[in-house]
């Protein structure tokens, strides 16, 4: 499989704006550039799969078709042991369609209410995928995990979703409380991007 090429440009499986930041950081050192598919054009799929990487992989597909160009998607959720695996990948609507993440962060501490510490682990998954085009019969898959725990009440403002309650044990702090480069290089999706950039160069370096 042939890799991505300096200066090319790839259309992002997403309109979210936290996940192009941390995407376009990953990237800036390779020289690829990353739109949004809003910008493109590229209406939003309906999500069906039942799991991140069928989700990842219909995402990537839409896009690309859409676009014409190369695409990078992923689908990415936080598993909560005491509720088996919820909110999973149903974490961006936990609290119902449209929700914000205020809904959704309300949502699962409504939901754990009660559980004591020790039985809040959680963890951060990531799928990533990169598809050269809309046909592409072996898409590039990644995966990212980012183990911790689930806080009695948010904590921090540098992140997105369910970053101010995911306390990283190793830091002492949320995820929303990390500096930008440390949270990229520890979280699923910077371990995911990180694995997917690699690969992509290989043809290069």
């Amino acid at each position: 499989m042939s890799g991505a090429h300096r200066g090319e440009t790839i259309v992002l499986a997403s309109n979210n704006a936290g996940k192009l930041r941390e995407i376009e950081e990953l990237l800036r050192s390779e020289e690829i550039g990353v739109f949004p598919q809003g910008e493109l054009g590229v209406p939003e799929p309906e999500e069906t799969g039942l799991t991140f990487v069928e989700n990842a992989i219909l995402k990537a597909r839409n896009a690309a078709r859409h676009s014409g160009l190369a695409a990078i998607a992923d689908d990415s959720g936080i598993e909560v042991d005491a509720l088996h695996g919820a909110p999973g990948i149903y974490s961006a609507r936990f609290a119902g369609p449209g929700a914000s993440d205020a809904d959704n962060l309300r949502q699962l501490l409504e939901a754990l209410q009660g559980v004591p510490e020790p039985q809040r682990s959680a963890r951060f998954q990531c799928l990533m995928v990169y598809m050269r085009h809309a046909a592409d019969p072996t898409p590039m898959i990644c995966q990212g995990t980012w183990e911790g725990r689930i806080l009695f009440a948010p904590r921090g403002d540098n992140g997105f979703g369910y970053d101010p309650v995911f306390y990283v044990p190793g830091e002492d702090c949320s995820a929303a409380e990390l500096p930008s480069d440390t949270k990229n290089r520890l979280s699923h999706r910077g371990q995911a991007l990180r694995d997917l950039v690699h690969r992509l160069g290989g043809a290069d370096h």
